[in-house]
């Protein structure tokens, strides 16, 4: 029995479904706010409080991205050891004390212990476990789900960094931190206690389907050896590793072409086209091919990094960070709806778990990368060609189709 068969509808917006959204919007909101867009705040602050090198903090949020790319890889055997419920919690009890640590810490140690909570926040907070939870409450609107939930994600950089940066001003670092803490807390943990939850009848390890019916056992070995997974983690993965070395040098790129203002509003433009994109396509993501349509985001990346290298003028520049961050938010979108449709529900869980550890190593080389080409070419010219290069590798890999869907089981 799946969710199609018992002819619910998704649409309506009485469908308890549309609350879990919510709690995954909430969830993404803090968790990408403080995990990711926040840590900037905090190089800044921790340097002017403490007197410590921009490199001790700026190597605590590698070890923190590596480590949450282990973490990951077992949310499926956390979420059948402590359930959905109980993980989520772990997750946000992690985040919090993740972030009070950073706003009372005195000592090094006690930073990269911060960072390791941050890790585990992200483990039970991260798009693993939202994709999964929200890919057993829909089937026909999935995507639009989905890109409703990470658009919080989005809304966390736009509004949280900000928001901690004025309260800084007013109020100094601790105090910003522990207010927006506390905040945190109030908003996501009553909707996670009363929302969040699998649908009726359906259990995880069935990825969806009534707990009557046996699921087949699924292994991370067996996922290694499933070409329809490296066709889709491979090309998501050098994507994103394009995506990241050009987000992170974007402002380096763009301020001596049209200065620091406009390069400031160029991220600002590409952030908010990139909550647009990602709701947009939610729309009508659930009656196309993701395979197609994530080769097409790739391809639209590439001829705007294309125009970016040709052209001078400030409106076309700004035009072009636009088209590159329409598709942005939407790489994290594609993964989960290739896999439901080709390796099975079964085996959602690990193959998200899998493909989010891999993608996130591979992808955190990118400002590297970019930074060294930069150096040895001194200009941006042969390092943003070779991010288009591999936008375009990535779009013939993922759409090749290795084989029909087939549930992903142990021998």
């Amino acid at each position: 029995m799946t969710i199609a068969a018992t002819r619910i509808d998704e649409s309506s917006p009485h469908y308890r479904g549309w609350r879990v959204v919510l709690a995954c919007f909430l969830m993404a909101f803090f968790m990408f706010g403080f995990g990711l867009y926040g840590q900037g705040v905090y190089l800044a602050e921790l340097q002017r409080a403490h007197g410590w090198p921009g490199t001790l903090v700026s190597a605590a949020s590698t070890f923190s991205f590596l480590l949450t790319s282990v973490l990951v890889i077992f949310t499926d055997d956390l979420l059948g050891r402590i359930g959905l419920r109980s993980l989520i919690l772990c997750g946000l009890s992690a985040l919090g004390a993740s972030t009070v640590l950073l706003a009372l810490m005195q000592t090094p140690w006690q930073l990269y212990l911060a960072y390791a909570l941050m890790s585990v926040g992200w483990t039970g907070m991260g798009t693993v476990v939202i994709a999964t939870v929200l890919n057993s409450w829909f089937e026909r609107r999935r995507g639009l789900a989905l890109s409703l939930a990470f658009n919080g994600a989005t809304c966390g950089g736009i509004i949280l960094v900000p928001l901690l940066l004025s309260l800084t001003g007013s109020i100094g670092f601790r105090s910003a931190m522990l207010a927006a803490t506390v905040a945190m807390m109030v908003l996501v943990l009553p909707v996670v206690v009363i929302f969040i939850g699998w649908p009726a009848g359906m259990s995880r390890a069935s990825g969806g389907r009534s707990s009557g019916f046996a699921a087949p056992v699924h292994s991370r070995k067996a996922l290694l050896a499933n070409a329809a997974f490296w066709t889709m983690v491979l090309p998501i993965a050098v994507a994103l590793l394009a995506q990241m070395g050009f987000i992170i040098h974007q402002v380096s790129f763009l301020e001596p072409l049209i200065g620091r203002a406009s390069a400031g509003l160029a991220v600002t433009i590409m952030a908010v086209m990139a909550m647009v994109g990602r709701l947009s396509l939610g729309l009508f993501v659930d009656r196309l091919d993701p395979r197609l349509a994530c080769a097409v985001s790739m391809t639209s990346q590439a001829a705007a990094l294309l125009v970016l290298l040709q052209s001078t003028s400030p409106t076309m520049l700004l035009l072009c960070c636009a088209v590159y961050g329409f598709s942005i938010g939407n790489m994290i979108t594609f993964p989960p709806l290739i896999i439901q449709r080709e390796i099975g529900a079964s085996a959602f869980a690990a193959a998200m778990g899998l493909g989010t550890s891999i993608s996130g190593i591979v992808s955190a080389f990118g400002p590297g990368i970019v930074g060294v080409v930069r150096s040895v070419t001194g200009n941006y010219t042969t390092a943003f060609a070779l991010c288009m290069v591999l936008d375009l590798a990535a779009a013939g890999v993922v759409l090749w189709r290795p084989g029909r869907r087939a549930e992903v089981a142990a021998s």
